[in-house]
């Protein structure tokens, strides 16, 4: 199997593992970062977001040999203590109910406030295109506001 030396999170990992492996399954078996979540397998739900150089990507698609020296930031790697804007808003606006999608949700909203500091409504509907299938959307929306209204992009 081919050794793949990847920066994730700000760490340089190795791991050993079929080329057309998915990202998903190396963060998630290989490197024990199971924030990252499987939804539908085929880059649709979002579950798996994560960023790669900056963007928001469908890890689930994306072969580690593809990869090369981008950097790859997880959940995990989004504030070092859980204290994102965006993840203190998804408390207050208590955004989540099963919590699955949520990691996907926040690094796209992350990926978004970059890019756009102040969105819209219809540009938040328009880029989150993430699923939730508890139907929080609107909170999710409202929490994205909120963390924008903090200076959500750090």
């Amino acid at each position: 199997m081919p050794k793949y030396t990847l920066s994730v999170n700000n760490k340089q990992l190795s791991v050993e593992v079929d080329a057309d492996t998915p990202l998903l399954w190396v963060l998630r078996d290989h490197l024990n970062l199971v924030g990252t979540k499987y939804g539908c397998g085929v880059a649709q739900c979002g579950a798996c977001t994560i960023h790669y150089n900056g963007s928001p990507v469908r890890s689930c698609q994306l072969p580690i040999s593809a990869v090369g020296p981008g950097k790859v930031v997880t959940i995990e790697g989004l504030s070092e203590n859980g204290d994102h804007p965006l993840q203190k808003a998804w408390i207050e606006m208590d955004v989540a109910q099963c919590g699955y999608c949520q990691a996907g949700q926040i690094m796209a909203a992350a990926a978004l406030l970059k890019k756009n500091p102040h969105p819209s409504d219809e540009e938040i509907d328009t880029t989150i295109t993430n699923i939730c299938r508890c139907g929080t959307n609107v909170r999710i929306r409202k929490a994205i506001h909120l963390a924008a209204s903090k200076g959500g992009k750090s």
